[in-house]
């Protein structure tokens, strides 16, 4: 399939299979359409039960044939040159990126296909040290531990980070020697099939790699198949309950990146300029639409009032823009359906109580169609209000005033989601003691960025396993103790 077609181009009727293209028999049709503007933008063909069949088929032959027995520098070889030949592709992941998610052109290039990158890049760096076959104890030379890949992985991912939710999962099961099934987002196609073309281009065996373009229903059926052992999904909290309950009946393993309302902590001693200007910038990135965005404000007292201005002021000023232009602006939300969520979670803010400080309902000013949401502030929030516990997905900032640092760890402990958190403070001591008892997957302090490869995931109703680096790999492996036989 020839790859130099333009992004609105690129053929949405086919899904690639056991290593050849094919348009589904009975495909159901779906449309999609154009964050910023809201206008039909194509038609993906969605596949059935019968395509997700031959998927299996193909990954079970190719496991039959030797594939993931041995040849990790081989898995490694190929995921190097994916490497290369997504950086060649980064320009036109962009563009495909910026007109389905809505994402400006300077932050889908530079974040969203950069993060991808260094998740792969990550995963090549983890597999330089990784032992599949280990002697733990040089005492004990008859007994030895292997590494073995837990079988057919189905891979599950949103459209909010297209490229880099895949990457992240795609990365860790070749290096782990799990041949794979892909079903992502029906929201993003064009992403996805750019993404299928790049991994045929580096010759991976029929059937390593497959991608089914299909809606809810098709991961359904992936969760249930008897011939899938490990689900990874990343999604809401509640599908990924659904999806936990359906892989116990085989007992797969799962590995859920679900949903967050992630607290920022801002002590009085904080730089206050800085914790809000980059706390709001967290929380607005992507047009909000991030698990792990900084959306609950927690802001101790003594410095609330300056805390609740300067952020009003600061979300004021946020511009938005179209996605094609170049520049640090905010683009639309991805879907009419997310867009009228986002308000509706806005009017119970204001129902329950929340003091509006910035934005507020309706399209942003200056935009007569598309789903651009106002930057919007909301101060007084009290934690029993919906839109300081459900996930917004949107450019919305809740703050929340505590007094003692007792009560912030209370208060961000108190909800059920456990994915990230956010300290700000003068005091290295004071941001170790609480970030030790916050209870959540990962925490950052002042900013601080994560290391590349570092574990990213959640706990509670965020969800269980963990994804990047060494610890992605891991949660593709099945560990095989043996006593008395020679390695070969």
């Amino acid at each position: 399939m020839a790859t130099e077609d333009a992004v609105t181009d690129i053929r949405i009727d086919q899904s690639y299979i056991g290593g050849r293209w094919i348009t589904p028999e009975n495909g159901v049709p779906f449309a999609v359409h154009e964050p910023a503007t809201g206008a039909f933008a194509g038609q993906v063909t969605l596949c059935t039960q019968a395509e997700l069949d031959m998927a299996v088929d193909a990954a079970k032959a190719v496991m039959s044939r030797g594939w993931g027995d041995n040849g990790l520098a081989g898995r490694m070889g190929y995921l190097q040159e994916l490497i290369r030949v997504l950086g060649d592709e980064q320009d036109r992941f962009a563009d495909c990126i910026a007109f389905e998610v809505g994402a400006p052109i300077d932050f889908a290039l530079k974040q969203q296909v950069g993060a991808a990158i260094g998740h792969l890049q990550a995963s090549l760096a983890a597999a330089q040290g990784l032992e599949l076959d280990v002697t733990p104890d040089p005492a004990m030379p008859e007994h030895r531990e292997r590494f073995e890949p837990a079988g057919v992985a189905g891979l599950i991912t949103p459209w909010n980070w297209p490229l880099n939710q895949i990457a992240l999962k795609f990365g860790s099961a070749l290096i782990s020697g799990c041949p794979m099934i892909l079903k992502p987002s029906e929201y993003t196609p064009r992403t996805s099939v750019l993404f299928a073309r790049c991994v045929e281009r580096i010759g991976l065996p029929d059937g390593v790699f497959s991608m089914v373009l299909g809606n809810g229903r098709i991961g359904s059926a992936m969760t249930s198949h008897k011939g899938i052992r490990v689900i990874s999904f990343t999604g809401s909290t509640a599908v990924g309950r659904q999806i936990a309950t359906a892989a116990a009946q085989d007992f797969k393993r799962v590995i859920l990146e679900l949903g967050g309302k992630s607290p920022n902590i801002l002590f009085g001693d904080c730089d206050v300029e800085t914790a809000v200007r980059q706390g709001l910038a967290h929380c607005f990135r992507n047009a909000g639409q991030s698990c792990n965005a900084a959306s609950l404000m927690l802001v101790q007292d003594t410095i609330y009032d300056r805390v609740v201005a300067l952020a009003a002021e600061v979300a004021r000023e946020t511009p938005l823009g179209m996605p094609e232009q170049a520049g640090q602006h905010l683009g639309p939300v991805i879907s009419k359906t997310q867009f009228d969520r986002v308000q509706t979670l806005i009017g119970s803010a204001l129902e329950q109580g929340a003091r509006l400080v910035a934005g507020g309902q309706g399209r942003a000013e200056g935009f007569g169609a598309g789903y651009f949401v106002r930057p919007t502030v909301f101060a007084d929030v009290r934690m029993d209000m919906r839109i300081a516990r459900e996930e917004v997905f949107g450019p919305v900032q809740s703050i929340v005033r505590f007094s003692t640092e007792e009560e912030a760890i209370a208060l961000a402990n108190s909800q059920d989601h456990g994915l990230a958190a956010y300290i700000q403070t003068g005091d290295p001591v004071r941001a170790d003691r609480v970030a030790r008892k916050l209870d959540v997957g990962m925490v950052q302090v002042n900013g601080n960025s994560r290391l590349p490869g570092a574990p990213f995931g959640g706990t509670k109703s965020s969800g269980i396993g963990r994804e990047s680096g060494i610890w992605g790999i891991r949660e593709y492996l099945e560990i095989k103790s043996i006593s008395g036989a020679a390695r070969q």
